[in-house]
């Protein structure tokens, strides 16, 4: 389901259990979704054996979830992202209310936010990507922004054709200038537009990309964290020369 790094992993019953008591106790909203569907709930109880879900509020839902299989399940904190996945859910009845039981998962991602942590690329000199398009045609953007887990791009000119969300991309090479030139596996997560206002008052819209990192590992991940540090100390120190 996930490509974070392993160091993210909860692998012990305890620390799982322990993740799953916090998103019962303070009443996070957990996204179900399999292939033909999805919707949101919540964990009404947890316990060593056993995690008891919400209902949702379609019929047709609570049928197609508990016809499923390989649930995965996603949870946004406000300090980190959680997500397993559950081979299958039961119907019982919880408090005299219709609910989903299952098994706990044996282990889930735990993703802290500060792990994630974006810095803009400077407007110059800008940093190039260069990747390759599954028709083998080759597809130049900039970058926009950085972290840990992946990075935005903006294209200058119009998207190639065919280019859409889900699309993986192998061997991406990002240019950093002083810090070398950089290769990574991605997946395309989202299309949009950034709008600026020129000094001519005119509304620019540039297409912008947003990638998701697959299969860092930990020699890189600690190479991109330095670059990342380099790039905020950098910031910092023009914005108070601006001052």
């Amino acid at each position: 389901m996930s490509n974070y790094n392993e160091q993210f992993l909860k692998q012990t019953p305890l620390a799982v259990l322990g993740v799953l008591r916090d998103l019962h106790k303070h009443q996070v909203p957990v996204r179900l979704t399999w292939s033909a569907g999805q919707f949101i709930s919540k964990i009404l109880d947890v316990s060593p054996t056993q995690l008891v879900m919400d209902f949702g509020s379609q019929p047709q839902e609570n049928l197609a979830a508990q016809k499923a299989t390989d649930i995965q399940f996603t949870a946004e904190t406000q300090g980190a992202k959680v997500e397993f996945t559950l081979p299958k859910l039961h119907a019982m009845n919880y408090l005299n209310l219709p609910a989903f039981s299952s098994p706990l998962p044996p282990t889930l991602w735990f993703v802290q936010r500060r792990e994630y942590f974006r810095i803009s690329a400077p407007l110059n000199p800008f940093y190039f990507c260069h990747a390759k398009l599954p028709n083998g045609a080759l597809f130049d953007f900039r970058l926009c922004d950085l972290s840990l887990g992946g990075m935005g791009a903006l294209v200058d000119g119009p998207l190639p054709e065919g280019l859409s969300v889900g699309m993986r991309f192998a061997q991406v090479e990002i240019d950093l200038a002083e810090w070398g030139k950089f290769y990574f596996d991605m997946q395309l997560v989202m299309l949009s537009e950034r709008t600026v206002v020129d000094n001519k008052n005119q509304t620019i819209s540039t297409p912008r990309l947003s990638f998701r990192f697959l299969n860092v590992n930990p020699a890189v991940e600690r190479e991109l964290q330095r670059i990342i540090f380099s790039l905020e100390r950098s910031a910092r120190e023009k914005a108070d020369r601006v001052k």
